[in-house]
């Protein structure tokens, strides 16, 4: 008894030993050697690894603790949302569909008053630009209202069946208003100096939607100074060459920031 006791004891031991003398020749003699020379880059890899420090323990991730969790905004109104189609009142149809054969201060002045407030001074408005947004072939409209040496507004008027139509009103602090691709993109400054929040505005079929928000870098050359012009082209003035009056150049309006 006490060789057999011997033999079960080595077998509990090395138990690779009775499996590998059944199938010395068999399929797991394969097994073991794939495995070895698998292991082989693994070893010869971790001989690198001296240099390696540990930055201590992790730390423990929690899940966002939500607070007042039962309260949800209301949706937004009609007169809430800046994408809202309006027909504009008091202004004569456009048969051609085109904005370019619309006057637009007539234009601001109706929408404006049918809001119950004043129009602009013409001085206030921008020179308004004209580019296809709503995919339509023809002009939309595009013009800001500087209420202030902040704040300002722009508004995007389209054509839909020969009526003058609303199709965006935005009020913000403007860091810059540009086109691409058919994309309308906001820039708007945030509480870092050093980036801008971007609204990209898109047509989808119905309304200018939201496509995408993100930040990005100030752009200096957008940044307007008082008295007009943009702070890069001021500053290349002020270094250029003054005539015998004094004069370094007019600043001409840059960018297309308030």
């Amino acid at each position: 008894m006490r060789g057999g006791e011997d033999g079960c004891a080595r077998r509990r031991l090395c138990p690779w030993r009775r499996v590998s003398s059944r199938r010395r020749n068999g399929p797991w003699r394969c097994i073991c050697r794939a495995t070895a020379l698998c292991t082989l880059p693994l070893l010869a890899g971790c001989a690198g690894l001296e240099g390696l420090e540990s930055d201590g323990p992790a730390r423990d991730v929690k899940a966002p603790l939500a607070l007042w969790p039962e309260y949800t905004p209301a949706p937004l109104g009609r007169e809430d949302n800046p994408a809202a189609l309006r027909p504009v009142a008091g202004v004569p149809h456009v048969p051609s569909g085109s904005m370019a054969d619309a006057d637009p201060l007539a234009v601001l002045d109706a929408d404006i008053s049918a809001e119950g407030q004043h129009p602009p001074a013409p001085r206030a408005v921008r020179r308004p630009a004209l580019h296809d947004l709503t995919d339509d072939g023809k002009p939309d409209l595009i013009t800001v209202i500087d209420l202030d040496p902040r704040t300002s507004e722009l508004r995007v008027y389209s054509v839909r069946k020969t009526v003058v139509t609303r199709v965006l009103v935005l009020r913000g602090a403007l860091a810059g208003v540009e086109l691409a691709a058919g994309h309308l993109a906001v820039r708007e400054p945030t509480k870092d100096p050093r980036y801008v929040s971007v609204t990209d505005l898109v047509w989808d079929g119905r309304a200018m939607a939201l496509w995408d928000l993100t930040l990005d870098e100030v752009r200096r050359h957008q940044t307007r100074q008082a008295g007009g012009g943009s702070a890069s082209r001021r500053s290349r003035a002020g270094r250029g060459s003054r005539g015998p009056g004094g004069s370094n150049g007019s600043a001409g309006s840059g960018g297309s920031g308030p």
